[in-house]
């Protein structure tokens, strides 16, 4: 099979792309907003079932049987995907279109984050029957092979958050905060860049934490699979199956809700200062930045909706913007909309589909 289009570009974003905190919120915002333009947006999700199968095939290494599994049940999930879960993400940018001229709260900030996260789970129930088959027919090779790219991942993230000084750590999380936040709103202004810093210095992230959840995750996926593997597949008995089923199932759950309570309650905070985050930052944005962020949702909407086939919507008037000076004294409309998995899932799953699961368990 040919290699897809911006297959390493993504692969190189999808480790690096949003994983926690502040960074994540303004990613989901964005929604595609690791793609360098919204074109890449259609051309990724037209070739999401290339992606993803290479994706997961870099941690598993299928064989011939299971590779036919896998790409016939991502081109069905695609299919799926297009008819009834790209609607939603159309009405979740129509949406944000209306918030962006106001103030935001942390809760409608949030509140974004949970609708994706509901994709998410839909996503992941979708591509449950696959999973459960080729994970029955998993073998002690590729259980090895799938260790070994484990350990390359762990070794990726240590060098990302936790080698280096204070400073650098700091320093290289302030810049992907940046970046993203000027994908949306296009350049900040300086105080805008510190209060974005401000935010950084203000969050409970804690990568030590955070690895230890993920490596959690990792001897999850071994551990289940080493359990179910070898129990036949397609071929096996009902009751086998179900098993199979159930353990998938149950792996997924344990990905998207860690079985920890101590991490949850540091999701929780970690999703509820980044929410906080983001909306002090929206709240300092002039009328100029937020019509650049009203335009590039716009972008990915009209893009989404002709990859469901209905076309660019109708035009209409722009909403007023409302601009205050005082920035973080004024108030906005508060929703009861909170979501509290931050660390659990990841954002580039929108474009590349399957990703939205594989990325949650391995990393």
């Amino acid at each position: 099979m040919r290699f897809p289009v911006y297959f390493f570009a993504v692969k190189a974003r999808a480790r690096r792309f949003g994983r926690v905190g502040l960074p994540r919120i303004i990613g989901v915002l964005a929604l595609a907003g690791a793609l360098a333009s919204c074109s890449a947006v259609k051309t990724l999700y037209n070739q999401a079932p290339d992606l993803a199968y290479w994706y997961l095939d870099g941690y598993v290494d299928f064989n011939g049987e299971q590779s036919l599994q896998v790409k016939s049940g991502l081109e069905r999930l695609q299919a799926w995907h297009r008819h009834t879960q790209l609607p939603a993400y159309v009405d979740i940018l129509r949406r944000l279109q209306d918030r962006m001229p106001g103030n935001l709260s942390p809760a409608q900030a949030c509140q974004t984050y949970a609708d994706v996260r509901s994709r998410l789970v839909a996503v992941s129930a979708e591509l449950e029957p696959t999973a459960a088959a080729v994970a029955a027919t998993v073998n002690a090779s590729q259980l090895r092979h799938m260790e070994k790219r484990f350990a390359k991942s762990n070794a990726e993230f240590r060098e990302d958050f936790l080698d280096g000084s204070a400073r650098e750590l700091r320093e290289r999380r302030l810049k992907k905060a940046l970046k993203r936040a000027e994908m949306l709103y296009g350049d900040l202004q300086d105080a805008q860049k510190a209060a974005l810093t401000q935010a950084i210095d203000q969050s409970p992230f804690n990568a030590a934490l955070t690895y230890q959840e993920w490596q959690r995750r990792q001897q999850d996926v071994l551990r289940t699979l080493r359990g179910i593997a070898g129990s036949g597949g397609s071929a096996a008995q009902p009751n086998q199956r179900d098993e199979t089923r159930n353990a998938v199932r149950g792996l997924i759950e344990r990905t998207l809700r860690s079985p920890d309570a101590g991490y949850r309650t540091y999701e929780k905070a970690l999703t509820e200062q980044s929410c906080q985050g983001f909306a002090a930052l929206h709240n300092t944005t002039t009328p100029a930045q937020r019509s650049k962020a009203v335009e590039t949702l716009r972008g990915y909407e009209e893009d989404f909706r002709i990859l469901t086939g209905t076309g660019k919507r109708p035009e209409r008037s722009p909403a007023p913007v409302a601009y205050c000076p005082g920035a973080l004294l004024c108030d906005s409309p508060s929703r009861s909309a909170f979501f509290s998995a931050s660390a659990s899932s990841g954002v580039e799953g929108l474009a590349a589909l399957a990703s939205d699961f594989t990325s949650a368990v391995f990393r």
